[in-house]
Order: C-alpha cells, then structure tokens, then sequence
C-alpha cells in the first residue's frame, strides 16, 4: 500500500454531500467535559476512550454483532476507567455520556451548511449514531431543515467505515460511488469513503490528521465554510460521466 502524496484539485461538484456528525459538524467539548469528570478528572483520558470506543464499535461490526453506539460507548468508557483505576458503575457511565445528544454546532457550521444549500447541492448525514440519537441531535442543535435525508449505520447493522456502509448510502440516494463526497473531520471517515470509491473533503479540527496511507481528499481544509467555498465554486457536470473517476 503506497502513500499517496498528491492530489489533483477538484473541478466537477458531486451529486450527493454526505456528512459526518460528530465532531466534524457537532463540537464535542462539552462531552469531552462529562466524559473527563467520570474518568477522576482526567481530560487525558477521553481520546483513549473515543478511540476504544471505535474499535469495539469495528469488533462488533466484524463479528457481526451490532450494538448501539451509545452502549458501546458506556461500556468503553467502563473499561477505560477501570484500567485507570476509576470506579465507574454501567449508569455513571451512561449519565456522563448524555451530553453527546445536545452538542452545539461548530461556530461555522450553519452558515456553511446552508450556502451549500443555496448553491443547490443535495446534503445529507451519514453518522454512526442511531436514528434516534441523530434526530435528537440534529433537533437541539438546530440543524435538521438543513438536510435532505438523515441516514444511521443502525439501518445496515455496521459501522462505518466498513465499506457496505458507504456502498449502501450510494445507494439509498439513488447515487454512483463517485458521485458522492464524504465530508468528515476524521481521517478513517475518509479513507473509509475514498476506498469506497467516493470523493473525499476533509475538515483539519484541532487534533485530527488524515490518515498517512490512504489517498488525499480533494479538499482538506480547517472548518467546513472554506470547504463550502470550494465546493460552490465547482462547475456542475453535464453527465455522469464528467464525474471525476478513479479517486480512489
């Protein structure tokens, strides 16, 4: 597997925008907060907990056994305290992970979210939160009228970024691989995507990098306006077959 190193510019929009949730569109400070309260004070701690969240969110994906997020996310943050020596009971747990459901949104992302909207493209959410979770989500950060169509991994029983995700969301939309463009603050996200055969705009959040052997994004910038920026400024294609091919 080979890193690659460049990556030619964009010229030709895509059909679909699908977007990651938290923290790519949601500000997670304030669970990260709760989340280092319970760990005994140790703000040190939460991206160990996030990233064995992760995992065992793709264990439970490969053994095909899918569990809501939420649950794998207090039962993580379980085992990351009692590896730290932090007594943590299964409802503490859950109670220091209820913020996760009214996250505000980045400061620049509804004014992004809705000059893509002007501008004509298609947006929708591709989270591994729940149905439910995401709704709630998107109602208290006010930014439900803002998409077309909500979509939870809960509807295909994985987590992303196993690529059945990616392919299913193509299809729930009624879109080509290439069509689409996964627009996330993660570097797996991306990858995920890009290996999916979608395209790839990545929002450069405090603390987060692409991830070094898998191809460039086309876009990789700091917040999602300067993203929207260039994404407004691409043409429209004229047939599908204008559509940039081989990104992955």
């Amino acid at each position: 597997m080979k890193t690659q190193t460049t990556k030619s510019a964009p010229s030709v929009r895509p059909t679909v925008l699908f977007f990651d949730v938290n923290e790519s569109l949601l500000d997670l400070e304030n669970l990260k907060k709760s989340v280092a309260m319970a760990l005994g004070d140790r703000e040190d701690l939460v991206p160990l907990w996030f990233t064995t969240m992760l995992q065992y969110s793709l264990v439970s994906t490969t053994s095909r056994q899918y569990g809501d997020f939420g649950i794998i996310g207090a039962a993580t943050l379980r085992m990351v305290a009692a590896n730290h020596d932090v007594q943590l009971t299964e409802s503490e747990a859950k109670e220091a992970l209820k913020p996760m459901r009214s996250l505000p949104p980045h400061p620049e992302v509804k004014e992004a979210l809705q000059k893509l909207r002007n501008a004509g493209y298609k947006l929708v959410s591709l989270t591994n939160s729940s149905n439910q979770g995401v709704q709630a989500q998107f109602k208290n950060a006010g930014l439900t009228d803002y998409f077309d169509e909500m979509l939870s991994i809960e509807d295909v029983g994985k987590y992303k970024p196993d690529r059945d995700v990616y392919d299913w969301a193509a299809r729930k939309m009624g879109a080509q691989p290439n069509e689409c463009m996964m627009v996330a603050a993660h570097g797996w996200d991306i990858a995920g995507a890009i290996w999916a055969g979608w395209r790839g705009a990545f929002i450069a959040r405090p603390g987060q990098q692409l991830y070094p052997l898998a191809p460039l994004p086309e876009i990789n910038e700091p917040d999602l306006l300067k993203i929207a920026e260039k994404l407004i400024d691409l043409k429209s294609s004229g047939a599908k077959g204008d559509i940039p091919n081989g990104i992955n």
